[in-house]
């Protein structure tokens, strides 16, 4: 296949062509020639998985700022999981152009979604040699820019107690500390209140139908305050 072609579909025309060469270079290769000094595009796949990790953070900064570290982050994994990346890699034709073994390709190897996906990674690799961090930034940010389009706020906050103790454990190495002030109504149907504390200092109340639900409400409390601060 022509690698002109494959760059008239990326959109990106490389000064260095060697280095597209590279990124759709399969490990195969190297394995069954059993020759340790053939390049494949294994380096380029972790340069590249650094790359991407770092425009896509930094356009989530940005979109969201008032989300924290832990949705961010549960939001950057999805869009760089692997079964994402294949779909990348597949979207621009790349299983066409992988340079495999005789046994990758008879194993189907064109098709295989980590081969796909470690392709992607690659090729954002080489980009980014080729023409510096713009030229990539620019060139991730046209490919994910459905997906990141459709990505909605953040999810909320699934493990409150643990992500308030991780917070509150970057800035010291006291743990917060939960108390039950009361208890209210029928047994079959008691609310419960709860204070969370650190340092000496109350953070947030919760309440809830059990200790351990009123815990969580007061953590997801004192996350909506630390966040404001």
């Amino acid at each position: 296949m022509s690698l002109a072609t494959l760059q008239k579909r990326l959109g990106y025309q490389f000064r260095d062509e060697s280095l597209l060469k590279l990124a759709l270079t399969h490990p195969s290769i190297a394995h069954e020639s059993g020759k340790k000094d053939i390049q494949h595009n294994q380096r380029l796949e972790f340069l590249g998985d650094s790359v991407l990790g770092l425009v896509l953070s930094r356009e989530l900064y940005a979109k969201f700022p008032a989300s924290y570290e832990g949705p961010l982050t549960k939001s950057r994994a999805k869009l760089v999981n692997r079964k994402a990346l294949a779909e990348h890699g597949r979207s621009l034709d790349l299983g066409a152009y992988l340079i495999l073994s005789r046994g990758e390709e008879a194993s189907g190897g064109r098709e295989r979604p980590s081969a796909l996906a470690d392709g992607f990674e690659a090729l954002l690799g080489a980009i980014f040699l080729d023409g510096g961090f713009e030229a990539a930034r620019r060139f991730i940010l046209v490919e994910f820019d459905a997906q990141f389009s459709a990505l909605a706020e953040p999810a909320g906050i699934e493990n409150p107690k643990g992500e308030l103790q991780e917070l509150l454990q970057a800035r010291s190495t006291e743990a917060p500390e939960y108390h039950v002030v009361s208890s209210t109504g029928p047994d079959h149907d008691r609310i419960f209140e709860c204070t969370v504390h650190h340092g000496g200092n109350e953070l947030a109340r919760g309440r809830g139908k059990s200790k351990k639900a009123a815990e969580t409400d007061a953590a997801v409390e004192a996350l909506k305050k630390m966040r404001k601060d």
